[in-house]
């Protein structure tokens, strides 16, 4: 992402950051507060570069010597906080990479500025380390914290920052999105942003992920031929899919997704919405074989199943008296 411009979503996070730049008003530190692939990297990369942008106008311009520095990594002034251990922030690389750093001013930019991904993975006493930074920072320093976990954080450090919290994109600009920028079909473009749930880089994973489209069709193929299968075919198939790594929620979503396409062609004898737009033969004949009631235990049935998984009742047990509903309705 090399403007605001091209991030989808997010207005009120940037629009608080353009102001922020047309305004002069920085803060001293920043949370930027949303699940992983919400974009939370993107946008504290495009606020950074635009803080230390040389040009007039319109930041970043990413034509100045700062913004071709920043994009390659190695603008001096940008300091992204690194972790040796994958599970934990130490308080050492707190007081080494900010505390002891922070002191020392900009070598090129009018600011320094430090990005902090993983912020919820610092321990109470590296966090610590860094509130007494937080409490008289340099006038030139910015600090970026970047979290998954917002209640993993301090409430002191909390108090002294400005949170900026990341929302679902809506399903339409995401869809639009995956067929522009990753180009693939409407019909995929659809699945793939009803499962993602407005985040941006789990929509993009799944759009060139082969394992989800092989669980896809797995899904499908068994959807269609539930009618011919035996009792031996659904236990073999519920004992393949509780092997833990399978990926038993995706299933369930889209035999989710499958049920609730099937039930609104029911309602409405129409293809506009549905979301397997491209299986709309196989949805009509399912819709005219089946019941609302029928297809209202099915959807009933999965939210049960996940709940017996969530609470660790037998996998293949669950899986196989989904199945069972599922071939019975």
């Amino acid at each position: 992402m090399q403007s605001f411009a091209n991030v989808i979503g997010q207005a009120p996070i940037k629009e608080h950051i353009k102001k922020s730049l047309h305004t002069g008003k920085i803060s001293h530190a920043y949370i930027f507060y949303g699940e992983k692939g919400s974009g939370k990297k993107t946008l504290a990369d495009l606020f950074a570069r635009a803080l230390q942008c040389e040009a007039e106008g319109d930041k970043p311009c990413n034509q100045c010597i700062s913004c071709k520095q920043a994009l390659n990594r190695n603008q001096p002034d940008i300091i992204y906080v690194q972790h040796e251990k994958p599970g934990i922030i130490s308080v050492d690389e707190i007081r080494k990479q900010v505390n002891n750093d922070i002191a020392i001013k900009p070598y090129s930019s009018e600011r320094k500025i430090y990005i902090i991904d993983e912020a919820e993975k610092m321990n109470v006493q590296a966090q610590n380390a860094l509130l007494k930074t937080l409490e008289e920072p340099p006038a030139y320093a910015t600090i970026m914290l970047l979290t998954t976990n917002l209640e993993a954080m301090l409430q002191t450090i909390r108090s002294r920052c400005v949170t900026l919290t990341m929302k679902p994109v809506p399903d339409i600009e995401l869809q639009r999105y995956l067929m522009r920028e990753v180009q693939v079909p409407d019909y995929k473009a659809s699945i793939c942003t009803v499962f993602a749930r407005g985040n941006v880089g789990r929509a993009k994973e799944l759009a060139v992920s082969q394992e989800f489209d092989e669980l896809k069709e797995e899904t499908l193929q068994l959807i269609k031929s539930l009618s011919e299968k035996s009792l031996s075919d659904l236990a073999a198939f519920a004992k393949a899919k509780a092997d833990k790594s399978s990926n038993t929620e995706g299933f369930l979503e889209l035999l989710q997704m499958w049920y609730r396409d099937v039930l609104l062609y029911k309602s409405t004898v129409s293809s506009g919405n549905l979301i397997f737009g491209e299986e709309v033969q196989h949805i009509k004949r399912m819709a005219v074989k089946s019941t609302y009631e029928g297809l209202n235990r099915i959807l009933n049935s999965i939210e049960e199943a996940r709940m017996r998984l969530a609470g660790n009742v037998n996998a293949e047990l669950t899986l196989e008296w989904l199945l069972l509903v599922c071939a019975e309705e």
